[in-house]
């Protein structure tokens, strides 16, 4: 919590309660479903929240904003997100139903009212948001097939509606059918901690 705390000094009091409780909330459903590598949930704030708050930096969403996390797993970066915006609506989809179950019951434990939930692929899911967010789900150019539909076109943030991803290496390859369109943002320009080095944000807008 110290990290969080540290890069986002301003959350309310009842942000950093939920904030806290992540913790023994991921341990205790880690233990029955496996969501995060069993050696990486002592790094739970820097290696999963923390990097899902990579978002937050880049971008402050707008009330009423709606977003899809796509291939959330157990919950990211849409549970930290959706925290961080209580006023922007959130769903979360996963084809994996183990992992949805893990992500609906850490949200209901903290009391998330601005989260909605989808067991079933991307493929499958017809409504539009304003942004589509993701963490490592696939190469950037088979996601923008299959999310492309979703994209709502209308505007509320300064920014134009479209994809915003996690990833790290080298992505020069998935990112070539893009060129001057995509943005890529070290997080290392947000954060200190070496495990960002690598990682990056990539922005398209659709």
């Amino acid at each position: 919590m110290n990290l969080i705390n540290h890069y986002f000094p301003f959350l309310s009091a009842k942000q950093q309660e939920q904030f806290s409780a992540l913790f023994d909330l991921y341990s205790h459903w880690n233990a029955k479903i496996n969501v995060i590598s069993r050696k990486d949930i002592d790094n739970l704030y820097l290696h999963h929240v923390l990097h899902s708050l990579a978002i937050a930096k880049y971008i402050r969403f707008q009330p009423a904003t709606s977003l899809m996390d796509v291939g959330t797993g157990g919950g990211f970066p849409g549970v930290p997100l959706a925290i961080f915006f209580p006023e922007v609506s959130f769903l979360l989809l996963d084809s994996i139903g183990k992992k949805v179950k893990v992500a609906r019951e850490v949200s209901q434990a903290i009391g998330l009212q601005n989260v909605e939930f989808a067991h079933t692929r991307m493929e499958n899911e017809k409504r539009k948001f304003d942004f589509v967010v993701s963490r490592a789900v696939m190469p950037l150019p088979d996601l923008v097939k299959i999310v492309r539909k979703n994209i709502s076109p209308d505007q509320k943030n300064a920014l134009p509606n479209g994809i915003i991803c996690l990833k790290g290496g080298d992505l020069s390859s998935e990112l070539s059918p893009f060129k001057n369109k995509v943005e890529v943002f070290p997080l290392s320009t947000y954060f200190a901690e070496p495990f960002f080095d690598t990682k990056k944000l990539i922005y398209l807008p659709v």
